[in-house]
């Protein structure tokens, strides 16, 4: 697929004043510090030091009343059910407060919804079900925010229900004895971007920090500690797109060095299957290996498969989940690639100078509608909405771009009495609409858009960090940029921008020629430094035969590491043949 041009964005220089405030940081890191607004002596210090303000869990709305109910429950020796979502984050947050109230002697079982039969959040039937199996108390982790007639329906079945969920608030809380979720406006925990097991953890931590202060029972012994779960934090926070800034990337950055130590067999057996060493898991292995594998789960088959991979202590059956969930993440590859084709037929052929996208199928699969949502926002530059036609009833996903709140409009679109149900963030949401309102729903939307985004010089942006002679890098820039990691969403790996680069060679690389693998020098390194690089531009295979012979760069720096041997290489963002 071919991308728009990107407009190249290159930050001011920093401040003099800055300069002279922080003269022990080197340039090149307090450039890409400012560039991401941290600019205070104390912030910079804590950043590089990787260290967050500790966050008092209990600070957190409804912690209090949560955490007095679970112990009573567990004292009671009431059924509890963890209700989790399908994705990775609502998977890793099902395992750690499984793993949490198992270890502080509760009776305690997983339950995650199949994503086709049941839908995404609490549905009716469901709590029925588990209202007749003899559940007291259900706790949900990464969605629940919104079900205000669920979680109604599911107190007049005589369950208490507590929600922990990071979703975007509705216009009323849910009938829940607790409901944690920072985005509430009486909220006073004042870190608002924890994914969904970033908010189970903080949970699960004032669970063990009430048990150690006043045991639950005297008898009860607890060998679990908090850091044991921060595996399980890191990989749902990465693979949720969480902002990796203060609290968030504390957190990632301990999960890492637990991965790294002593991983669980089922994360074990994924790194082993993707040749992935001991000590070598990244945020970058978390985006790119393992969240991929355990959405896989949840997007083509059950996400309890997932959940078991990450909570089993059998080396062989960790094994087995992993060859599984790898098998069904290259199925996912191939229905994602089908779908996206199909949509992009639909588009180019009714409505390609609209402002919005949506498309609907009956062969659409309701667990890669998101991904091809996300394909076609950013090879559009548009918000695109995908979905699974059903027979009375659809399901799809939404992806925006930063000019245009799918959420709120989908708020104006329920509040028209358009939607069954909706959540989700500003850039991406999921929804229920009845098929008879459809067309109604498709021009609402396109209204909207066309409101907000007609006086708009609608265009993707690529924020650069610095521009820099690729003939001046080296291992030393390598280890000062290690000291931004772990990187993501608000943090974003540094790219750096070189001019006038020497193409040295180029070929079309993976599946159909998507990928463009180039080798290039710096002329202007002159001959001390005349170094041939390696670069991979990923779904730019496009650019294959209309390269000239010197172009300009926006890449990532990258350790390549192959049969032992460690070399530096750039991840190309975006090209421009040399004018």
């Amino acid at each position: 697929m071919k991308l728009q041009e990107k407009q190249w964005n290159l930050p001011d220089p920093v401040p003099e004043e800055v300069l002279a405030r922080l003269p022990h940081v080197p340039p090149l890191i307090l450039q890409l510090l400012v560039n991401r607004g941290i600019t205070d002596s104390d912030r910079v210090d804590a950043f590089l030091d990787g260290e967050a303000r500790a966050e008092n869990p209990f600070q957190m709305a409804g912690m209090s009343q949560a955490v007095t109910r679970i112990r009573d429950a567990i004292r009671r020796g009431e059924r509890c059910v963890i209700y989790g979502d399908f994705d990775a984050d609502g998977v890793t947050a099902t395992a750690l407060m499984v793993q949490t109230l198992n270890a502080l002697g509760a009776r305690v079982e997983p339950y995650i919804p199949h994503r086709v039969d049941e839908g995404y959040g609490l549905n009716k039937d469901t709590l029925t079900q588990l209202a007749g199996e003899g559940c007291d108390l259900l706790i949900t982790v990464d969605c629940g925010i919104r079900a205000v007639d669920e979680v109604a329906y599911a107190n007049s079945l005589g369950m208490d229900v507590i929600i922990t969920d990071h979703h975007s608030v509705g216009p009323a809380l849910p009938p829940a004895l607790a409901a944690l979720d920072p985005k509430q406006p009486v909220c006073r925990y004042e870190f608002k971007g924890l994914a969904g097991v970033g908010i189970a953890f903080r949970l699960a931590q004032a669970l063990l920090r009430s048990h150690h202060q006043v045991p639950i029972r005297d008898d009860l012994t607890v060998t679990l500690d908090e850091g044991d779960l921060l595996d399980l934090v890191a990989i749902g926070t990465v693979a949720d797109l969480a902002p990796l800034l203060d609290e968030n990337r504390w957190l990632v950055r301990r999960g890492l060095e637990r991965i790294n130590q002593a991983p669980r067999p089922g994360l074990q057996a994924i790194m082993s299957l993707a040749g992935i060493a001991p000590g070598q898991v990244t945020s970058g292995t978390i985006g790119y290996v393992i969240g991929p594998r355990l959405n896989a789960a949840g997007r083509i088959d059950s996400a309890m498969l997932s959940y078991e991979l990450l909570s089993t202590d059998d080396v062989l059956r960790a094994t087995e989940l992993a060859l599984q969930l790898d098998g069904l993440n290259r199925q996912r590859q191939d229905l994602t690639a089908a779908a996206l084709k199909e949509a992009q037929e639909q588009i180019e052929a009714r409505d390609s100078d609209a402002y919005l996208y949506m498309v609907a199928e009956k062969n659409f699969k309701s667990g890669v509608v998101g991904l091809v949502a996300g394909r076609l926002a950013e090879a559009y530059y548009r918000p695109a909405l995908v979905l699974e036609l059903g027979d009375e009833c659809s399901r799809g996903s939404a992806r925006s771009i930063p000019e245009f709140n799918i959420t709120k409009a989908l708020d104006r679109c329920a509040e028209a009495g358009l939607l069954v149900r909706h959540g989700g963030h500003a850039a991406a949401a999921g929804f229920t609409v009845e098929n008879c309102n459809l067309d109604a729903f498709r021009a609402m939307l396109q209204d909207i858009a066309a409101e907000e985004l007609a006086d708009r010089d609608l265009k993707p942006s690529l924020v650069i960090d610095k521009e820099v002679l690729l003939g001046d890098l080296d291992w030393a820039t390598w280890g000062l940029l290690q000291q931004l990691e772990p990187t993501g969403i608000l943090n974003p790996q540094p790219l750096l921008l070189s001019r006038g680069l020497q193409v040295r060679g180029a070929r079309q690389v993976g599946s159909e020629g998507a990928h463009l693998k180039l080798s290039v020098s710096d002329p202007e390194a002159g001959p001390r430094s005349q170094k041939i690089w390696d670069a991979i531009a990923f779904r730019q295979g496009h650019w294959f035969g209309h390269l000239k012979s010197r172009v300009d760069l926006v890449y990532s720096l990258d350790e390549n590491i192959w049969n032992n041997q460690r070399r530096l290489q750039l991840v190309v963002h975006d090209l421009r043949p040399d004018s």
